[in-house]
């Protein structure tokens, strides 16, 4: 049967095999990003390095999301989810969400689907900060409450 736990585990499970993927995608950049040149019509050889930057700046972001994302998910595991720390993590997800969409805004100048990619990761960066607000707010509510008598 489904329940809490087993969906806990799954998105754990999830966030460790997008760590793998990260990883993996660094170590093969060079190759990566070869592929995506000849693959690709707009992309040309004298942009190997400014897709190497984007590749390595937002992966420096990407890492930092992930480990945020997977304590996040470990402290709900433990039980506390109206925490100032879960509300400190889901605000660094959506910063690095904005420095991501940042970085590839600013790669959109050499290679036009960047752009493509910066919105949605700033979309993910306002749902994400949306969502850290009402946590802020569910948490004043409780702190509040546990002070009535």
């Amino acid at each position: 049967m489904w329940n809490a736990r087993r969906s806990l585990l799954l998105s754990k499970i999830c966030v460790l095999v997008f760590m793998a993927a990260l990883a993996a995608a660094l170590i093969a950049g060079p190759w990566l990003v070869s592929w995506l040149i000849g693959f690709s019509a707009n992309a040309h050889q004298q942009h190997t390095p400014w897709f190497l930057a984007t590749l390595y700046s937002g992966g420096v972001f990407a890492g930092i999301l992930l480990v945020q994302l997977y304590r996040l998910l470990h402290n709900i595991g433990q039980g506390g989810v109206f925490t100032a720390k879960n509300i400190s993590l889901l605000r660094g997800i959506s910063w690095c969400c904005f420095a991501g969409a940042f970085i590839c805004l600013f790669s959109a100048i050499y290679y036009l689907p960047w752009g493509a990619v910066a919105v949605a990761a700033a979309f993910i960066g306002l749902i994400v900060r949306v969502v850290k607000n009402v946590l802020a707010q569910a948490l004043a509510l409780k702190e509040e409450n546990d002070y009535t008598i």
